[in-house]
């Protein structure tokens, strides 16, 4: 009876289109309602990000494909079937190009929102975004183009030695690059950081690690820039990791005639004294009194005292050895200045 009507290829075209409709709609349904809900149920958020991000990408695929299918049953349009080919090829391609770009979107954003994600971590992430786009920008083209029958081997070959010269002469620069990713990623070093550069080199704190420099600003408050290249290869001992508590030791001696277990019990009470008034100290730590050796004038002893960052052990070791001083000259126990003592034998 349609036939009559419509004719059977505009029938069998309108009947593919209302169907791919239907199965974009069955699929976007069947998403949101049963998928989303069993996404939600896990514990990452990541694969309901990916849900978002996929569903509407396939829906335009389903009614892309039902499209390709419809123009392919009108006969009117058969001497266009190689045109319209192409046109679908292209809108497909561009279609599989920008969900893989949204994918790789999705799984950077999902890590650079977090509250736990360093600003290096995120310009690690930021960083390999910009390149793997990048790459599937240019999968997508050479498709098109090995479509079109385009030899891409020789346009292969010319960007290879276009991007041997430009390597080359920015090789200091992709240098530093790349080290500023390597430093990013393995997290050796990581910003607010205390570190200290080989052979007692430079300290302070990590300010900034950037694509191309890192900034540490010492003590004195000023701020040194060293290239990524140099800082990957250098000896570094960073004072804030595993943990950011540190012990240090203290130096000093009595004379001979001091009473030792005297002298330990006083040095023991002062350190923990200071470790408690003092900020910056650990308060609950115990600290270790060894006696050492017998020196030139004094029996020399060590006392390890334990702080909550690099810094504050200058702080603590003044008021220590005041407060040790100040103690020792109450219980009239004396730390003898260096004399040698010259005996004539006749």
């Amino acid at each position: 009876m349609f036939e009559n009507i419509i004719p059977q290829d505009y029938l069998y075209a309108i009947l593919i289109i209302i169907g791919s409709v239907i199965c974009a709609k069955i699929f976007y349904f069947t998403l949101k309602q049963y998928v989303a809900k069993i996404t939600a149920k896990t514990k990452t958020t990541l694969d309901d990000e990916l849900l978002e991000t996929c569903h509407k990408p396939i829906y335009i695929g389903i009614l892309l494909i039902g499209g390709y299918y419809a123009t392919e049953t009108l006969k009117i349009l058969t001497i266009y079937k190689a045109p319209i080919e192409t046109l679908f090829v292209i809108a497909g391609v561009g279609l599989g190009t920008w969900t893989l770009i949204k994918i790789v979107d999705t799984f950077v954003m999902h890590h650079t929102t977090k509250d736990k994600t360093s600003r290096a971590q995120k310009t690690v992430f930021l960083s390999l975004k910009g390149l793997i786009n990048i790459f599937i920008y240019l999968m997508g083209l050479f498709i098109i183009l090995n479509y079109f029958k385009v030899e891409i081997t020789p346009l292969i070959a010319s960007l290879g030695v276009a991007g041997l010269a430009v390597a080359l002469a920015l090789q200091s620069t992709l240098a530093n690059y790349f080290a500023g990713l390597y430093i990013s990623s393995d997290r050796s070093i990581k910003i607010g950081d205390y570190i200290e550069l080989e052979n007692g080199g430079l300290k302070g704190h990590v300010e900034k690690i950037g694509w191309r420099s890192t900034q540490i600003r010492t003590l004195p408050n000023n701020l040194v820039i060293i290239p990524n290249a140099k800082l990957s290869e250098m000896i570094v001992t960073n004072y804030s990791d595993p943990t950011e508590e540190l012990s240090f030791s203290v130096n000093c001696g009595v004379g001979y005639d001091s009473d030792l277990e005297k002298v330990e019990k006083i040095t023991i009470a002062v350190a923990k004294k200071t470790l408690k008034s003092v900020d910056g100290g650990v308060e609950d730590y115990e600290p270790l009194m060894r006696f050492k050796n017998f020196g030139d004038s004094n029996i020399e002893f060590s006392i390890i005292l334990r702080v909550k960052e690099f810094v504050s052990q200058y702080k603590m070791k003044h008021e220590f050895i005041k407060a040790l001083t100040k103690e020792f000259r109450k219980n009239k126990i004396e730390i003898a200045f260096p004399c040698l003592n010259i005996y004539n034998r006749k």
